[in-house]
C-alpha cells in the first residue's frame, strides 16, 4: 500500500470535513439545505489573500477575522433575508440560497475579477520525512486546526448553556420554545456560526488551492457529499465523510485518473443513498 497517498488522502479530507461541518449543522438545526454555503467559503478564503497580500498577516493568525466577518455576515442574511422565507418550505429556501450565492459570487467577481490568486507564505514548501512518507507542514497543520475548531464546536454544543439550547432547539423547536428558548435567535446564532465555521475553513483552502469566485462552487459538491456520506446533521459524520472522500480522490488520483476524481465521488455518493441513506453516522438531529 502507497502510504503516501493515504497521508495526502487523510490531510486533504480534514479539510473536506470542516468546509462540510457548517452546512450539517444547519441540515441538522433548521432543516435547511444552504447552498449559499460555497459562496461564505470563498469569501474566506479571499479576507485571508487580501490581509496576506496587503499587510502580511500570516494565514493562520487571519481565521479569528474570517470568523467574525462570516457570522456578522450570516447573522445579517439569516435575520433579513432566511427568517422572511422560512415559512414558505423547503423549496422556497433552496432557491433562496441559489440565489444568494450568485449574489455574492458575482459581486466577488466584479470586486476582485476572474483571475487565480495564491496565498504563498514562506513555510508553504517546507515539510518533514517520516519512513518515507513526505508530509508537508502547512498540510499538517490545516489538518490539526480542522480537526481542532470541530473540536471546539463539539464542545461547545455539549458543554454550553447555548449549545443545549440549540441542540433542544434542533430536536423540537415547538417544545424549545415552551421552555422559554428564544428559537428564532438560536436560529440566526446557527446559521452564523455556519457561516463562520466554512468561512475559516475557505481560509485554511486558500493556502493550498488558488482563490477565485468559483472557488466556492467547486466545494459545494464535495460539501454535499461529505455531508451525505457521513449523515446529515452529524458533525462526527461529516469528519469522516470528509476523510472517506479524501482518501477516496487520492486513491483514485493514484491508482485511476485524476480526471476522475469527482466521477468516483459521485459514484460513492449514489452508493451510500441506495444502501444507508441516512449516511454512516445520520441520526435525526446532530445531537443525539
Amino acid at each position: 500500500m502507497d502510504w503516501q497517498v493515504i497521508i495526502n488522502g487523510i490531510l486533504l479530507g480534514g479539510l473536506y470535513g470542516l468546509a462540510a461541518v457548517g452546512f450539517s449543522l444547519i441540515w441538522g438545526v433548521m432543516n435547511i439545505v444552504d447552498l449559499a454555503q460555497g459562496a461564505y467559503l470563498t469569501l474566506g478564503a479571499y479576507i485571508t489573500f487580501w490581509l496576506f497580500k496587503l499587510w502580511g498577516v500570516d494565514p493562520f493568525l487571519t481565521l479569528p477575522v474570517s470568523a467574525i466577518i462570516l457570522f456578522s455576515l450570516g447573522f445579517i442574511v439569516e435575520s433579513q433575508i432566511i427568517k422572511r422565507v422560512l415559512r414558505y418550505g423547503f423549496v422556497m429556501l433552496l432557491v433562496v440560497t441559489y440565489g444568494l450565492n450568485l449574489l455574492l459570487q458575482n459581486a466577488m467577481l466584479v470586486a476582485w475579477s476572474a483571475d487565480y490568486r495564491s496565498v504563498t507564505p514562506s513555510y508553504s514548501g517546507a515539510g518533514i520525512s517520516i519512513a518515507g512518507v513526505n508530509i508537508p507542514y502547512i498540510r499538517l497543520a490545516l489538518f490539526i486546526a480542522a480537526l481542532l475548531l470541530v473540536a471546539l464546536l463539539t464542545i461547545f454544543l455539549n458543554k454550553t448553556r447555548i449549545g443545549n439550547a440549540i441542540r433542544a432547539t434542533a430536536l423540537n423547536r415547538l417544545a424549545a420554545n415552551l421552555v422559554g428558548i428564544r428559537t428564532e435567535f438560536i436560529y440566526a446564532l446557527t446559521y452564523s456560526l455556519a457561516a463562520a465555521l466554512v468561512g475559516m475553513a475557505g481560509s485554511l483552502i486558500s493556502m493550498v488551492y488558488t482563490v477565485s469566485p468559483n472557488l466556492g462552487g467547486a466545494f459545494m459538491t464535495k460539501i454535499f457529499v461529505v455531508t451525505v456520506l457521513g449523515g446529515f446533521g452529524s458533525l462526527p459524520g461529516a469528519v469522516l465523510g470528509g476523510l472517506i472522500l479524501g482518501i477516496t480522490e487520492a486513491l483514485t488520483a493514484s491508482y485511476i485518473a485524476p480526471g476522475l476524481m469527482n466521477a468516483v465521488s459521485f459514484i460513492l455518493l449514489v452508493v451510500i443513498l441506495i444502501f444507508r441513506p441516512q449516511g454512516l453516522m445520520g441520526k435525526q438531529f446532530y445531537g443525539a
